[in-house]
């Protein structure tokens, strides 16, 4: 769970984790990266950590994009089924069995949440439903891949998928995600689409920096994908 600037919703969530997990009956570990934030995030995650084994609080002196912090939360992660998810409680973590349950027996390898999903609960604005839908369409003439949301905060991989595909990603900040899902998708890694429940809280507008630096993000990625061929330079394992 990264977490940048979240001293107020960290620990609600983090419990919240836990509370629907542990009525599950479900073994699990919380992983908190807090990414060099300016308020007590670090603080309020270790004081939850302190009360649960199960919790374990890191941080970095500078901010490094959410990318970073999943990257760098991924190395203490033991579990064979990892899951990402936003510290900002927009993603309720009463959906975490479902997505859970719609691994197990099944082949497929990651499962992401999607806003676009027919079943999703979401209530945004017009602007943000017309950038994601725009996104979504040069993803798949970019990428050719066949999803519909790459952005919404949740994710499940079978570990072996993040073993095989984070040595590859270079991206820290905007376009992470479309990074991990774009070359898992070129190894062949089965991936589903689940519905969401968002409550956005929508604390600020979406500025043109980080449109920018989106594009420009995911430009690099086909650079290196589809003309350097960067992510082909790997040991098949």
């Amino acid at each position: 769970m990264p977490a940048y600037n979240e001293a107020e919703g960290v620990a609600p969530t983090i419990r919240e984790i836990q509370k629907t997990l542990e009525e599950q009956g479900i073994k699990y570990e919380v992983i908190v990266v807090d990414d060099g934030s300016e308020d007590d995030t670090f603080a309020k995650a270790l004081a939850v950590a302190k009360e649960n084994s199960n919790v374990r609080a890191f941080s970095y002196r500078k901010n490094s994009g959410k990318g970073y912090a999943i990257k760098y939360g991924f190395q203490y992660a033991r579990g064979d089924l990892v899951l990402f998810l936003d510290a900002d409680s927009d993603l309720p973590a009463a959906q975490i069995p479902r997505f859970l349950g719609g691994m197990n027996g099944t082949d497929v390898d990651i499962i992401i949440g999607s806003k676009r999903h027919p079943l999703s609960k979401v209530d945004y604005p017009p602007l943000r439903r017309l950038l994601s839908g725009a996104y979504g369409l040069l993803v798949r003439a970019l990428f050719n891949l066949k999803v519909t949301d790459t952005q919404t905060g949740i994710k499940l991989f079978r570990r072996e998928v993040l073993d095989r595909v984070f040595p590859k990603v270079l991206i820290k900040r905007y376009a992470f995600d479309l990074e991990l899902l774009a070359n898992a998708s070129r190894l062949r890694y089965r991936i589903a689409e689940a519905p969401v429940e968002v409550n956005y809280r929508f604390r600020s507008r979406i500025s043109s920096s980080a449109v920018a630096g989106m594009f420009i993000d995911t430009l690099a990625i086909f650079y290196r994908m589809k003309i350097l061929h960067y992510y082909d330079r790997e040991a098949v394992r």
